[in-house]
């Protein structure tokens, strides 16, 4: 008896196909999710895709944020509801399954089973498993969206005061006021390094020199401007703001201008009579926004979005609540800072810890320790949080009419982190309640799951998603140049799976909008990664930063940052070839008349590719092989499929890739859309064949190529 029932299993287990797992593939692109960011209410239809009669059944196994004692925990087999799937297309060698889902107001999760012979498999964000992990399921949260335009938009990172010079009239003067490591200091030499150690060094960078070169950045294909702080502050990165409500009028125009400078030995900011009246003149402050406003207009009349930095965990010593400097007091017509007096009607927007100190109390609060950054403590005040929140609202809001905010070290608002869901809820229901269509994109290192659930944030600068892994892959260097890791170089096991991973943290709509960049003002230049060398400007020197870097593997990141999904954000000046080591020395002036035009027009190249394909803003992704220095990937969806090869490699590598998993079918033809080497880049279209499902190829040492189905048949 037993030997017959081995037998039958025996033919059952022989007859039945053996899985394919690479066809297996769902996600939540509208392909495989429609509506792809449902409301509640809603009817969806999931979709799921398998080889072609290569399963016995499909089950969508789905759970709402409200069920209780369906999951066991992560690793577990849970018992979650099973609804069998139906087929309803075969197409391309595959079989799609569906299942449609009421949409209720609570969140929900799902994952697939896959039945094949008598084995079950599982499929997740993570893909195919034996066991169920809830952890990497598929979510959806009812009503959460991210703006269509924010969706694979190309962005460009700008520090005003380093970009171009339109208006020298408004220039910080050498000897302004006093500020850290000394008096305020103008640089007439625009291609001078920067200082080390000097936020009161400045170069004249201008709302107008961004005017006039707003043309430049269409040419090159800038659909959103990221606009590193611009209110009114001491500091030439103006992470230390002193006024939220106006444009600094060194950035902005500066009409009233009279007073006197500060002597040399003085460091009395109540004596620095010229600055003070440049930043707290009403007729300065108001022809800055007036200078903004048009700059957004005529951004937005260029098709181009523009987003502000939203520094709110902290403010400057400068500030007008705080008035440290007794700058305002000095100027007449404002009320008194917190630091000055205890009865200040601003005291409580800081916490100060020796209610005896008064006056000039110096014992507040500050970010990390430092007394230049005080703290905002809005927890000990309902004036301060209903106060930011009115910024927040006001500068997304006629006639401002920015596009959406950057939020600064976003996780470290207030004093604990209930409070810091809280204020972000609330921030995303001012802003979303003023421009529906405006972005929230906050600063943030490490798991940021807990933010983007879809009451906070809509995504954040993608660190651990993008920037770290692709920097080690290719370089093998951390983001400061802090340190080089040999063995994180050309592995691709660690890359693939920190990409999967990190990518399970955000929701599809989060994904598609990350911030997605290769270099900041936090980190060291990408192309000075190339070179190896760890260090800083202080140990190093300037000249350092460009010895022995390697432009092929910036190329190579570039091909990867345009055709991954995200926002491709680059920094300015790194599509001209800019240098340098982490902050200060990342700063360095964007080099007008002396960009590297090999990178400038290659840039250009390969954003119009990105523009020109959608599957590159929304599609589907899907990694097809990888190995030592190789990385190959797909760019989907079941109209346009896109085929990407890098070979970071110092020789040639020879691969016969499989794409068919790809939905791209086993007999066809691929046209190149880019091709790039050591030497040169081409956009000639060379048609490759596709044989049996797979494509043969040799990629030259450190080269790319980016190659797309074309349509009909050989």
């Amino acid at each position: 008896m037993m030997d017959k029932y081995l037998q039958k299993w025996k033919y059952i287990l022989e007859m039945r196909p053996v899985l394919l797992k690479n066809a297996l593939y769902s996600d939540g692109t509208a392909d495989y999710l429609e509506p792809d960011q449902p409301k509640a209410g809603d009817l969806v239809s999931i979709r799921f895709r398998t080889a072609k009669d290569n399963v016995d059944n499909v089950w969508l196994c789905c759970r709402s944020e409200y069920s209780h004692g369906l999951s066991q925990g992560a690793g577990k087999q849970a018992q979650l509801p099973e609804l069998e799937m139906e087929k309803y297309e075969t197409s391309d060698g595959f079989d799609y399954y569906f299942a449609v889902i009421l949409i209720e107001e609570s969140s929900c999760s799902y994952h697939f089973k896959i039945r094949n012979g008598i084995a079950d498999y599982y499929y997740d964000r993570m893909g195919v498993t034996r066991e169920i992990r809830e952890e990497y399921a598929f979510r959806i949260v009812p009503g959460f969206s991210t703006p269509d335009w924010a969706k694979g938009a190309v962005m460009y990172q700008i520090l005003v005061d380093r970009f171009y010079n339109g208006d020298r009239s408004n220039d910080v003067l050498t000897g302004e006021y006093a500020y850290i490591h000394g008096h305020s200091k103008a640089t007439a030499d625009w291609q001078k390094m920067p200082d080390t150690m000097n936020v009161g060094e400045f170069y004249g960078g201008d709302l107008k020199g961004v005017s006039d070169k707003l043309d430049y950045l269409k040419d090159l294909g800038v659909e959103v401007i990221y606009f590193n702080p611009l209110f009114v502050s001491p500091s030439n990165h103006k992470y230390d703001i002193q006024d939220y409500d106006n444009i600094d009028p060194h950035y902005g125009a500066i009409v009233e201008d009279e007073g006197e400078l500060l002597p040399e030995g003085v460091y009395d900011n109540t004596k620095a009579s010229r600055y003070i009246k440049r930043v707290t003149s009403q007729a300065n402050l108001k022809a800055s926004n007036e200078i903004f406003i048009r700059l957004v207009e005529q951004a937005h009349k260029r098709g181009m979005r523009v987003i502000l930095d939203g520094v709110f965990n902290h403010c400057g010593s400068f500030n007008k609540w705080l008035d440290k400097e007794r700058i305002y007091q000095a100027g007449g017509g404002y009320a008194p800072g917190a630091y000055t007096e205890k009865e200040s009607p601003y005291s409580n927007f800081f916490k100060f810890y020796d209610e005896n100190a008064w006056p000039n109390n110096p014992t507040y609060d500050g970010w990390w320790g430092h007394d230049t950054l005080p703290k905002l403590n809005y927890e000990g005040s309902r004036a301060l949080l209903e106060y930011v929140l009115s910024i927040g609202k006001k500068w997304v809001s006629p006639p401002f009419s920015a596009d959406g905010w950057r939020l600064d070290v976003a996780a470290d608002l207030g004093h604990g982190k209930h409070f810091n869901h809280y204020f972000w809820q609330a921030f995303r229901h001012a802003v979303k309640e003023a421009n529906p269509g405006a972005i929230i994109l906050a600063e943030h290192y490490g798991d940021p799951s807990d933010w983007l659930m879809g009451d906070q944030w809509d995504t954040v600068m993608n660190y651990d998603a993008f920037m770290e892994p692709i920097t080690y892959f290719l370089t093998g260097m951390e983001k400061h140049s802090d340190d080089y890791r040999e063995d994180l170089l050309g592995n691709y096991a660690a890359f693939e799976g920190a990409m999967r991973y990190n990518m399970t943290k955000f929701l599809t709509p989060s994904l598609y909008c990350a911030m997605n960049e290769l270099s900041n003002h936090d980190h060291s230049r990408f192309l000075t990664r190339t070179n190896h060398k760890v260090g800083r400007v202080g140990d190093l020197g300037y000249e350092a930063a460009s010895e022995g870097v390697d432009k092929a593997i910036l190329k190579e990141a570039v091909v990867f940052q345009m055709t991954w999904p995200g926002a491709p954000t680059l920094y300015y000046g790194d599509e001209a070839g800019v240098c340098g080591f982490t902050d200060p020395d990342n700063r360095r002036t964007y080099p007008w008349g002396g960009e590297d035009k090999e990178l400038l027009h290659f840039h250009k190249a390969m954003i119009r590719i990105h523009k020109e394909h959608r599957v590159l803003r929304t599609g589907s992704v899907l990694f097809l092989a990888g190995e030592a220095h190789l990385l190959c990937y797909a760019r989907f969806s079941r109209k346009e499929q896109i085929i990407v090869m890098i070979n970071n490699d110092r020789v040639p590598r020879e691969k016969n890739l499989s794409v068919w998993e790809a939905g791209i079918p086993k007999e066809c033809e691929l046209v190149q859309l880019l091709f790039v080497d050591r030497d040169s880049f081409s956009l000639t279209s060379v048609v490759h064949d596709v044989t049996d499902g797979k494509l043969a190829v040799i990629l030259p040492a450190h080269s790319a190529l980016v190659l797309k189905r074309k349509h009909g048949r050989r």
